[in-house]
């Protein structure tokens, strides 16, 4: 439940950004800016309250900008940012290729008299951190923005860390993070079972070590890395990094690895690592994506991600050969089918989520597959709350997958042999094996029909004779 300062401020937050809009100024340059200010905010009170250095150097700090206003604001401001984008260390991955996109002192005025009236630094993190989700969601269901591409639905984003329950000293991995929505959601689920039970250097470990991210857009880069220090990740490690290309030389570094790759897009062959070509010869970035995961994920290492209905059934030889690397050389444990109107309304797709375990050695025996016919919210492009939900019955059914060896094929989830998966091209879409009972119909036998057609017709015929009596007496 939304605390009483979290809904006041999300609503603060949220009339500006109605305001900034008439301005022309989109969800994603607001949050932009409102990044690079809560950034020098926070310095400045982390400053303030322990005494501590800066890290912002002396003459670009929150106390240069509080008190100016005017063409002497913006001038600052941007001084500000071109600075800041120089440095070589946290700041520069936040401030990198900055630039000011509120050029009306005003406005720009209050986005900082907005931020300078809380103390961000002693919130709660769970109520900062909610108060800027609660921005990119928006930006992330606003198809002008184009940002959707970005926003996993955190309903999705939590049942894959529930079935993947990241551990206490483990590290987890989103190589294509966008604003970071599986990174927080892991974190927390570790801070939840584990917070009250961790040993400083375990803690030390949460702030630093626990998540990674990688990505090749800056603006989402330092949206990430915002969201997840406002999450009480302090520092973390977000990079830029091409993940299927010949310059990144990860393998074998990650406990868990929570994605949603990049969809039907395709790279450069001459680009691509050759690992992953060995893997599936394609240009596809879905299927490179989840060849790369494999790559980066240790031995015994689990990933959760998501995947384009194509990936399950694909016809082409580097589908069906990431579908064989998959089954054959590691643990395939479920494939989740999922309702098209889930990424709605930035897409319509067709997805899965792909559960396996990295083991170079085989193990899959058997695959569970789920129908989800409702993720909680309604598949329209209101996506607005309903009461049918099966992601608490994933959960549940997943960690519990003995119960599920005597489903039939007809019911919503149910197992099927990895030997069967094989004889099939090892294809993994669900319609492939489910079956469907189809209920009996009977229909009257013909005569019958044909005499209450003859009835009809003989009624249609008297009725068509006192019409016209009708109309002749009326004349």
């Amino acid at each position: 439940m939304a605390t009483n300062t979290e809904t006041s401020l999300t609503k603060k937050v949220w009339t500006l950004a109605t305001t900034l809009a008439g301005q022309g100024i989109g969800f994603t340059d607001y949050i932009t800016q409102l990044t690079y200010l809560l950034f020098l905010k926070m310095d400045n009170e982390n400053t303030e309250m322990f005494g501590e250095d800066s890290a912002i150097p002396e003459g670009y700090r929150w106390s240069d900008l509080i008190e100016l206003d005017g063409l002497e604001l913006i001038s600052q401001y941007e001084e500000t940012l071109k600075k800041l984008s120089e440095e070589d260390n946290l700041i520069g991955t936040i401030f990198v290729k900055a630039q000011n996109k509120i050029d009306k002192p005003v406005y720009l005025r209050k986005v900082i008299t907005l931020i300078d009236e809380e103390q961000w630094l002693v919130m709660d993190g769970d109520v900062k951190g909610a108060i800027y989700e609660s921005i990119l969601e928006k930006n992330g269901q606003d198809k002008k923005s184009g940002a959707g591409q970005y926003f996993t639905p955190r309903s999705l984003i939590q049942a894959m860390v529930d079935v993947t329950r990241p551990q206490i000293g483990e590290t987890v991995c989103d190589p294509a993070c966008g604003t970071a929505g599986f990174l927080i959601s892991a974190a927390n689920y570790v801070r939840e079972h584990n917070g009250n039970k961790m040993t400083d250097k375990q803690w030390d470990h949460y702030v630093k070590g626990l998540v990674t991210g990688y990505d090749t857009d800056m603006t989402m880069l330092r949206i990430s890395t915002m969201n997840l220090m406002l999450h009480s990740i302090t520092n973390p490690t977000v990079e830029y990094q091409d993940g299927v290309s010949k310059a990144n030389q990860i393998e074998g570094r990650f406990d868990v690895i929570l994605a949603n790759p990049p969809f039907t897009g395709t790279v450069n062959e001459s680009t691509i690592n050759p690992n992953l070509l060995d893997v599936c010869n394609t240009k596809k970035t879905e299927l490179l994506f989840v060849a790369l995961f494999i790559r980066m994920l240790k031995k015994g290492g689990r990933c959760a991600c998501i995947v384009p209905d194509g990936v399950l059934f694909g016809s082409s030889n580097a589908h069906k050969a990431l579908r064989k690397e998959l089954v054959e050389n590691h643990q395939l444990q479920a494939v989740i089918s999922m309702p098209s109107g889930v990424f709605k309304p930035y897409a319509g797709v067709s997805t899965g989520i792909l559960i396996f375990t990295k083991t170079g050695a085989g193990g899959t025996e058997n695959v569970w597959f789920y129908d989800m016919k409702a993720d909680g919210f309604s598949l329209d492009d209101k996506r607005q709350p309903i009461d049918a939900n099966d992601i608490p019955d994933i959960i549940k059914r997943f960690h519990n997958l003995d119960a599920e060896k005597d489903r039939k094929r007809t019911e919503q989830s149910f197992f099927v042999p990895k030997s069967e998966i094989v004889a099939n091209n090892y294809d993994l879409s669900i319609n492939k094996y489910k079956e469907v009972v189809y209920e009996k119909v009977e229909y009257p036998k013909p005569a019958v029909l044909i005499s209450e057609i003859e009835e009809l017709q003989k009624e249609i015929s008297n009725d068509l004779v006192d019409l016209k009596k009708m109309l002749n007496a009326s004349l």
